[in-house]
């Protein structure tokens, strides 16, 4: 797997959740207004309800739309639920994503090392070197404040008696912080660390190259039992695959070079020949 296939999944994730967020944010349309007490409609000429949603509609420039059964809708609240929930989820999948990126850049000796985050602060004075990934930890932070404020609508709009909530403004409180720290999480994620995540390009080739796995990809070609044995020997020597499949005689240099070539790795179409009969080795 490249750099470029894992932060293309990242993109995938979150544009999953953009979506989900933008497809349960509809259910907010629906109002009560003008429903009076509990969604009766008591005291109330003809036509008011629908007037006073016509009127929200033209203030706000939103498509609201009056309730289908405006006592349950003044008593329920689950349109809330289901909105922060996709907040909460869209929090959960950024937060892995920021979990990620610190393991990455983790290093430069003791880690992965895999990408450079812009430094942003002096890193340690013991480990000069070291980037702390401070962005990153700042947004896992909020994501664990929007978790946290998902649960608070989930108890709020549980707490309702009867046909009324009045929960709602713990509810509102929480969503509006939500979806404000979510945003400015996300811009500050972009600006100050993804749009100056550089490679490590020779770090990553090693771990391809002197990866035991990667004897995994040549089983076709060498046979599984043989592959055991490259395996179990790179082990006991610290050779790499490569070194120990020339010795052994089991592949060329240009048949190793096809097969390790960045474009066969993502996208496999060989020219050496395949194995067919482990007892002939």
């Amino acid at each position: 797997m490249t750099l470029g296939q894992e932060f293309h999944a990242f993109n995938v994730l979150l544009n999953e959740e953009t979506k989900s967020i933008l497809r349960t944010a509809e259910l907010l349309l629906e109002v009560n207004l003008g429903a009076t007490a509990i969604g009766t409609r008591l005291n109330t000429p003809d036509g008011y309800q629908q007037l006073a949603v016509q009127k929200l509609a033209e203030v706000s420039n939103l498509p609201v739309v009056p309730a289908e059964d405006l006592i349950e809708a003044t008593s329920d609240c689950g349109a809330y639920v289901m909105v922060h929930s996709s907040l909460k989820r869209l929090a959960v999948k950024l937060s892995k994503i920021c979990n990620d990126l610190r393991l990455l850049s983790s290093g430069p000796r003791a880690g992965l090392n895999e990408i450079n985050l812009p430094e942003l602060q002096a890193g340690s004075s013991i480990m000069p070197a070291k980037v702390n990934p401070v962005v990153p930890e700042v947004v896992n932070q909020v994501c664990f404040k929007v978790i946290g404020n998902d649960t608070t609508v989930t108890m709020a709009s549980e707490a309702g008696q009867l046909q009324l909530n009045v929960m709602e403004p713990v509810i509102g409180q929480a969503m509006f912080e939500s979806i404000h720290i979510l945003t400015n999480a996300c811009y500050n994620l972009l600006e100050k660390c993804v749009n100056g995540i550089t490679a490590n390009k020779a770090v990553c080739e090693g771990y391809v190259y002197n990866s035991i796995g990667i004897v995994t990809y040549l089983n076709p070609f060498i046979g599984h039992h043989n592959g055991d044995i490259v395996g179990k020997i790179c082990a006991e020597t610290g050779k790499s695959v490569r070194e120990v499949v020339l010795e052994r005689g089991l592949l060329t240099a240009a048949e190793l070079d096809d097969i390790f070539s960045a474009q066969n790795l993502m996208h496999p179409a060989y020219k050496a020949k395949r194995y067919t009969d482990e007892s002939e080795q």
